[in-house]
């Protein structure tokens, strides 16, 4: 799929984009990969880690510095590109609360830049990605990252058949990244703390690793006909099970729940349950418009979930243990104690 193929990615040196292209040159023979960001020092740590690891593919990697607010500059790094995975964003809940036309010339500006970028420049596909935030969004990142997914999905009738094809992978934090509350946890342990933080003992989240996350955004590349909103079928933690988990004998202080945190992660609502398809491993959320059309969109095998059906990490058919946490940590290089 992706042998011979440009890809780029923007916001390419965070957690998410050193995995995929990691996995994609260890699966892959592509012609080029951009890396599109826009901070120097992180790109330079980014090509002296993939020497080591892919001497012999390093060459293969192209760091271009630049902003998704920056057209021009998109344009540019567009050039002969088959496939774009957007996964650049201003994604702290209190920096976009703090800054909150920064975050709207990122998420939302930049998301336009990039759909005109792909369509103009004959991008084959787009895979955007999504987070649970921006379903029945309570902070200004979760609004921004709404009104980017449905730029992104109304692109399809702006690129038109045969045009650039344009669908959204949505998850929340992934376990161990930047955004996880794991490496606070971590740090805390590690400077021998006993008493873990919790915002509210009732808080859940859905579990996926980075690798989960790379696996639905191939399935995205792969399949996607336009539209789609991809969601993997993931357990569920209870936050309070998670810090067990890290620390045996752990005191747990309740501490009260961030202005913008949510108690649940939702990544399906009720309203949306009425175009959403189950399928072995994940959903497709199907967008209702008149362009799409369920004869040439439409990815075979799926089966319409129960109208009222919600996905919501509270209510989850699918749970992690204390122990199940312990051998996910343990996989993902986190010492438990």
């Amino acid at each position: 799929m992706l042998n011979n193929k440009i890809i780029l990615i923007t916001g390419g040196t965070g957690s998410f984009g050193k995995k995929f292209t990691e996995r994609i040159l260890s699966e892959y023979d592509p012609r080029k990969i951009i890396i599109y960001s826009r901070d120097e020092f992180k790109q330079d740590v980014m090509k002296k880690e993939f020497t080591i690891k892919f001497p012999e593919k390093v060459d293969k990697l192209r760091f271009f510095i630049g902003d998704v607010r920056d057209k021009d500059r998109l344009y540019r790094a567009f050039n002969g590109v088959d496939y774009v995975i957007h996964a650049a964003a201003m994604k702290q809940v209190p920096a976009c609360e703090y800054n909150p036309f920064e975050a709207i010339k990122t998420n939302i500006h930049g998301a336009q830049n990039i759909v005109d970028a792909c369509i103009d420049k004959g991008v084959k596909k787009c895979v955007a990605l999504s987070t649970d935030k921006a379903v029945n969004p309570i902070n200004l990142y979760g609004g921004t990252k709404l009104v980017s997914d449905k730029l992104f999905i109304s692109a399809n009738a702006y690129s038109g058949d045969g045009g650039t094809v344009f669908s959204a992978v949505r998850y929340g934090n992934v376990a161990g990244s930047r955004g996880s509350v794991i490496p606070f946890f971590e740090s805390l342990i590690q400077k021998g703390q006993t008493e873990l933080p919790i915002t509210d003992f009732e808080m859940t989240r859905f579990w996926i690793t980075l690798d989960e996350g790379v696996d639905l955004v191939f399935k995205a590349l792969k399949e996607s006909k336009g539209g789609e909103t991809y969601i993997s079928k993931i357990p569920s933690f209870k936050i309070t099970d998670l810090a067990k988990a890290m620390l045996n004998d752990v005191t747990l202080k309740e501490v009260g729940i961030r202005e913008g945190e949510k108690l649940h992660e939702v990544m399906i609502t009720k309203d949306d349950s009425r175009t959403t398809y189950e399928y072995e491993k994940h959903y497709i959320v199907y967008p209702h418009f008149d362009w799409w059309h369920f004869e040439s969109h439409f990815t075979p095998g799926g089966k319409l979930i129960e109208q009222g059906f919600e996905y919501d990490s509270g209510t989850n058919t699918e749970w992690l243990s204390i122990e199940g946490l312990r051998e996910e940590l343990n996989k993902l290089g986190f010492e438990v104690k």
